[in-house]
């Protein structure tokens, strides 16, 4: 029996112990990037339940367990733990709904004008609730950020296109990620989900999106999530809509004392923001390739990377980032340029 399958045998074995459990049928629900896999329990009486199997070598589910209850806490629609065998990593949930905003949005993309108001007031409630709060989260520090920057020159660069940066484009191009860091870290603190995406919301009846994905969270930049969501590296808006509802989400800020600059600067840091998180994402995307054999996010390299060149493109300060992405990436990946 290979680990899978004997994986599946404990996670059954322990469910039996559970009271109503052992007569649900499972199926699988959903994987991530991450070693993590999800099962939908149905129950003889036709209510469902989740459970994540989490392999205790890979994965820690303390702070999903944590997180999730800051997050419920405070009103938000996240995942009630309802048993937790810490020893193997199972962990049983509510069920939220199978369909994500991406999968509403592609079938209706006319949607788009209920959910994001909905996923943007839903953002403003968790870091308003949490204002001034670290809860224990790590630090969005400069080391972070410059350790996700690097992923984009170590994998996206070196490891996926052969590209070794002299060292004077090295050196531009850490100027670059010290000027996107210095951004990142003059913005107010709140707490950052830290993937508050389409894939990671849930549609609902009530119109209160249910949040998954959240264990790596931080206490960081207050634009990040609303870079994560609103310039989503799995679907795309134009512009336009973007800061329309960059604006809306702004004005929620400022009501609630979150941000007291002026929209223009706010604005400035969403975009450096994005900048510095697609640059990450892109990264990953190659290193879940050739680290993980994972190629399921390759294809999403090219709306991620052409984010990158729109930004920059628009910044005199970001145009030696903007010559770097052109000249090795827009060929390889098909990128629109002017």
């Amino acid at each position: 029996m290979n680990s899978e399958n004997r994986r599946s045998a404990s996670l059954r074995a322990w469910l039996n112990t559970l009271p109503e459990m052992e007569n649900a049928a499972m199926a699988p629900a959903s994987s991530d990037a991450s070693f993590r896999r999800y099962f939908r329990l149905t129950l003889p009486n036709g209510s469902t339940r989740i459970v994540m199997d989490a392999p205790p070598e890979h994965e820690n589910c303390e702070p999903f367990i944590r997180i999730a209850g800051i997050l419920t806490e405070a009103g938000l629609n996240a995942p009630d733990c309802a048993e937790f065998n810490e020893s193997e990593g199972f962990l049983l949930l509510s069920d939220l709904g199978s369909e994500t905003f991406l999968q509403r949005l592609t079938a209706a993309p006319e949607q788009a004008q209920q959910l994001y108001p909905q996923a943007l007031s839903a953002l403003v409630d968790m870091q308003s609730s949490t204002q001034g709060q670290a809860n224990g989260l790590p630090a969005y520090n400069q080391s972070l950020l410059q350790q996700e920057m690097a992923l984009f020159k170590d994998w996206l660069l070196a490891e996926h296109l052969g590209v070794h940066l002299d060292k004077q484009s090295s050196s531009r191009l850490q100027q670059q990620f010290d000027l996107l860091a210095a951004s990142a870290l003059a913005q107010p603190s709140v707490f950052v989900h830290r993937d508050y995406h389409s894939r990671n919301l849930m549609t609902s009846e009530d119109g209160r999106p249910g949040i998954l994905d959240f264990q790596d969270a931080v206490y960081g930049p207050i634009t990040y999530d609303a870079v994560s969501l609103l310039r989503d590296c799995y679907i795309s808006w134009p512009d336009r809509q973007v800061y329309d509802w960059l604006r809306t989400y702004f004005e929620e800020l400022r009501a609630q004392g979150l941000v007291k600059t002026d929209f223009e600067k706010f604005a400035r840091w969403f975009d450096l923001m994005g900048v510095q998180r697609h640059l990450k994402a892109a990264g990953i995307f190659c290193r879940l390739l050739h680290r993980d054999g994972k190629d399921g996010y390759i294809g999403d390299i090219p709306r991620t990377l052409n984010y990158v060149l729109h930004v920059t493109g628009h910044y005199r300060e970001l145009r030696p980032l903007h010559e770097i992405v052109l000249t090795h990436c827009a060929k390889p990946f098909g990128l629109e340029h002017d």
